[in-house]
């Protein structure tokens, strides 16, 4: 969804207008990213990326926004 004009300003279920989504970097993590612009989120910045030794894996940080709010970004 790209059109921002339709959407309302709050995001549904009383949510903020921000999330910051975290995971393992895995097909799950990129599900739960691409369900948040689905419903109308916009990502916000850039993501984030740690490894961790002890798990052998990647894990993943990604903001969005609520694409109906009016977000300056700073």
């Amino acid at each position: 969804m790209t059109e921002t004009a339709s959407l309302p300003a709050s995001p549904p279920d009383g949510r903020l207008v921000y999330r910051c989504l975290t995971g393992k970097d895995d097909h799950a993590f990129c599900e739960r990213v691409s369900k948040a612009l689905e419903e109308g989120w916009r990502l916000h910045g850039s993501p984030s990326i740690t490894w961790s030794v002890q798990d052998n894996c990647g894990y993943l940080a990604q903001a969005v926004v609520w694409g109906g709010a009016d977000v300056v970004k700073r």
